[in-house]
């Protein structure tokens, strides 16, 4: 079975205020003092009020599930001692006025000189799922097969539409900040491995990134695993939502690798399409239409049936069909973390926003 891991960022907000708060080093030190977190499962991130998790190599489902809740619970618990509580949402409801102080490591303070307000306002938490390929020339292939379906995986994960205190209007502003940077958005098509690593090399050798960490597309190769890492998704509000999200990447990840075994055709999308795609599922979630991946715009649900049938063989052979499929129904029925937020703000307020993002973090 093909191996997975799933790695989330998380929001520290002040409970009464909402705001973020920078105790970020404060809460992974209390989180690494419990016997529920080993070494290297809690890891900075840009801004002191975001701390990331990161779960060990799965196999199943069920596994990475069981560490998403349990690395949500210890985090969490380790928020509560220092006065905070973590919000996993993809943008915080509202901002400080000032800038959240940067996490004190070099390529940290040198990213905060190369874009001071890219980084101001870098207050964005996403899902990332790596799965593992048989080779880097594979997985390659694999990037190239996957990116018509990220709109698609982007609109399903959509949980950030406020943004300042208001509503953005998109479903995942999270994905329009990113936008923003140097290299970013979906990735290119290679030709083959050698192709990524030239393209790659003339990237940091023009100075426009410092490092590979800065290759923002929504999916690329992973530098430290043998994994395709697929980026596109925010953060969600409960551990069960990633679990879907992450069997379904999974799968199409399988799908598509039979696909280059067997030697079939990939799809033919062209750039300007699949960027148009994106802004398109970035803005409505599943509240509209979709651009299915051949550039037809038609009903969002319709699509997510379409992405199902596609990788049902790959959910069946990994034994995922039966949860994979009741979850995304009930995604269908209750919305996007997106929909649920808008729900609440219209219902209380920003307080009933940072009520509901930070009850449902912990929760399965």
């Amino acid at each position: 079975m093909t191996t997975i891991g799933v790695e989330e960022e998380y929001m520290l907000l002040d409970p009464v205020t909402g705001l973020p708060v920078p105790l970020a080093d404060k809460v992974r030190a209390a989180a690494g003092l419990g016997l529920l977190v080993a070494d290297q499962e809690v890891q900075s991130e840009l801004l002191q009020a975001q701390v990331e998790v990161a779960t060990p190599v799965c196999g199943t489902l069920e596994e990475a599930g069981g560490h998403l809740l349990r690395l949500r619970h210890a985090v969490g618990a380790a928020a509560e001692t220092h006065g905070c509580r973590i919000a996993a949402c993809a943008t915080p409801p509202m901002r400080h006025g000032h800038p959240v102080a940067v996490t004190d490591r070099a390529r940290y303070r040198a990213m905060l000189t190369q874009a001071p307000q890219l980084v101001a306002e870098q207050l964005v938490n996403g899902m990332h799922v790596h799965v593992a390929v048989p080779s880097r020339e594979t997985g390659v292939q694999v990037l190239n097969r996957i990116r018509v379906w990220l709109p698609t995986l982007t609109a399903m994960s959509a949980n950030s539409p406020l943004w300042d205190g208001r509503d953005t209007g998109f479903a995942s502003w999270r994905t329009m900040i990113f936008s923003r940077w140097p290299v970013s958005g979906m990735p290119p098509y290679f030709s083959d491995v050698a192709d990524y690593d030239r393209r790659v090399q003339q990237l940091l050798d023009s100075g426009a990134i410092s490092d590979t960490g800065q290759l923002y597309w929504q999916a690329r190769l992973s530098a430290r695993y043998p994994t395709v890492e697929v980026r596109c998704l925010d953060v969600q509000l409960g551990a069960d939502d990633a679990v879907m999200l992450t069997g379904l990447v999974r799968a199409l990840v399988d799908t598509v690798l039979a696909e280059v075994t067997a030697g079939a055709p990939a799809l033919d999308c062209a750039p300007e399409l699949l960027q148009a795609s994106m802004w398109h599922a970035a803005r409505h979630g599943l509240s509209s239409t979709l651009v299915d991946p051949i550039g037809r715009p038609r009903r969002a649900g319709d699509v997510l049936y379409e992405l199902l049938r596609y990788v049902t063989p790959a959910l069946d052979a990994s034994g995922d069909s039966r949860q994979v499929t009741a979850l995304l129904h009930r995604l269908l029925q209750n919305g996007t973390g997106a929909d649920r937020q808008r729900a609440a703000f219209a219902e209380g307020g920003l307080r009933a926003v940072t009520d509901l993002v930070i009850a449902q973090s912990t929760m399965p």
